[in-house]
């Protein structure tokens, strides 16, 4: 794959945001037509669009250009772009990529305090369809029940589902929360549990009772971030497709580009391309997976 080539950013990557590997493969499963990278981001470049002044971490830039050519070596046709921490409550990077995608594209937005009813509506008008509630403490300090219910409010009508980035203790702690929310929610990243708890661990177990609520989504993304064996991620890919089969109408996937806050390298997406072939094996779970389930969380036109 020849990638654009991006400018040296202004600041040094924090540790942890390695560049992305420099040559994924391409890979052996054949996606059906209109598959969704459910869950990427896109950063900078810090000379158009710079990172916020209160970030926790300085990623490389990867722009929208090294996005879309990644989707084309995949064979991606559509992706759900989620707005990061690193660029704050700041959207025109978001709104940018959007106005970019012909359509093929959906957002992930951060809404803060200062956040007005009339930016979220333009927000809706881009693509965004979700937001996201970051409860990791290297990203920012959890949200309250009345920061939550405020973003609610101002949200209200527009149909957005909410989605919840835990680490695998908290989701136990958070069920209450989590069921009393209005609407659909999504749980980031397998709700990265930790995986040396093994494979049935209370973290595990309450994202199965979530998933029996009806309402509740999962992100099969993450094996790299989850696996505690490192590549081919196998024990977290079995994870994976536990939770595919559990609730295969409630599932969907993504790729997590660029791979920020990692220990370590960056995974072959290629790689994460083929391993879908495991989560979801069988043509039915596999158009489930990556076209029909992201369609209707994040309203994408219904494919044939």
């Amino acid at each position: 794959m020849t990638r654009p080539v991006v400018p040296e950013s202004r600041w040094p990557p924090s540790p942890g945001c390695p560049p992305p590997h420099p040559a994924p493969r391409t890979p052996a499963l054949v996606l059906p037509p209109d598959s969704c990278d459910a869950h990427c981001h896109v950063f900078g470049p810090a000379d158009v669009f710079p990172y916020a002044t209160d970030r926790t971490f300085t990623p490389l830039d990867a722009p929208k250009e090294q996005l879309f050519g990644l989707h084309a070596h995949l064979g991606l046709s559509r992706a759900v772009v989620v707005q990061s921490s690193c660029h704050g409550h700041d959207h025109r990077v978001l709104l940018d990529a959007l106005g970019s995608g012909g359509g093929r594209l959906r957002g992930v937005a951060l809404i803060g305090e200062a956040t007005t009813r009339a930016e979220i509506e333009e927000l809706h008008r881009a693509g965004v369809r979700a937001f996201r509630l970051n409860f990791l403490p290297h990203l920012r300090t959890p949200p309250t029940r009345t920061e939550i219910d405020s973003v609610l409010e101002r949200v209200d009508g527009l149909g957005w589902a909410v989605q919840l980035h835990v680490r695998g203790e908290e989701i136990t702690a958070l069920e209450d929360v989590v069921r009393a929310l209005p609407g659909r929610a999504v749980v980031d990243h397998i709700g990265r549990v930790d995986l040396r708890a093994g494979p049935d661990g209370p973290a595990v177990r309450s994202l199965r009772t979530l998933l029996d609520s009806g309402d509740v989504w999962v992100k099969v993304s993450g094996v790299d971030r989850v696996s505690a064996q490192g590549p081919p991620y196998a024990d977290a890919v079995a994870l994976a497709a536990s939770l595919v089969a559990y609730a295969p109408e409630r599932v969907v996937w993504g790729t997590d580009y660029p791979h920020v806050n990692i220990t370590g390298a960056a995974p072959d997406d290629g790689l994460l391309v083929d391993l879908v072939g495991r989560i979801a094996p069988g043509p039915s779970h596999l158009r489930r997976l990556m076209v029909d389930n992201p369609a209707e969380l994040f309203d994408f036109p219904l494919s044939r």
